[in-house]
């Protein structure tokens, strides 16, 4: 299994001057759990007020995205999850923030060695990507949702491979949503 401790390789960043959690989580791990134990990296942490808005996406969000293109899959999962909770499951928001959900969890899989579990949630990524609005959502995450369940596919597949469990990110990091590109995320 690869070091939940790896070394963070440069990247676009979100939010460049916060500090990433001393490890990725990953349950069964040994490590101790983020928020229930007081040795964990989020103990006691205070959450930020929710806001889901039209005119940019919120730091909380873009937090997200660096903890899952720098491989944080749990604690980028524990990001967005109160946005996809807070939006509604009718809109096309609740579709785009599960989609990462997802992709999040495939991540927290692949690590785990559990290919099954990591090849469903990446086809349910997938298939809810495909329905989005490419003209909403290219804006939010710099590559249409249909490249991006197109990417999910194709790395589900690259991944089965007999070294499933060592690779660290099922995206390459010319696959990781780029900041630059964040303007506005719609909201029905």
């Amino acid at each position: 299994m690869s070091d939940l401790r790896f070394p963070k390789a440069e990247k676009p960043r979100c939010l460049p001057d916060r500090r990433f959690p001393e490890y990725a989580y990953l349950p069964g791990s040994g490590l101790p759990h983020p928020v229930r134990h007081p040795d964990g990296h989020s103990f006691g942490a205070t959450d930020e007020p929710l806001a889901w808005c039209r005119t940019g996406p919120p730091e909380q969000f873009l937090w997200g995205v660096d903890l899952f293109n720098y491989c944080y899959y749990w604690e980028a999962h524990e990001a967005w999850e109160p946005f996809w909770q807070y939006v509604g499951r009718t809109s096309e928001d609740w579709a785009f923030l599960k989609s990462f959900i997802l992709l999040a969890a495939a991540g927290v899989k692949v690590r785990e060695g559990k290919h099954g579990p990591m090849r469903r949630h990446l086809e349910r990524a997938a298939s809810l990507l495909d329905e989005l609005n490419a003209d909403i959502f290219t804006s939010a995450i710099g590559m249409s949702p249909q490249v991006l369940a197109s990417l999910a596919r194709a790395e589900c597949a690259d991944l089965l491979g007999p070294s499933a469990t060592e690779v660290a990110s099922p995206f390459s990091p010319a696959d990781t949503v780029q900041p630059e590109y964040y303007g506005a995320i719609v909201v029905y």
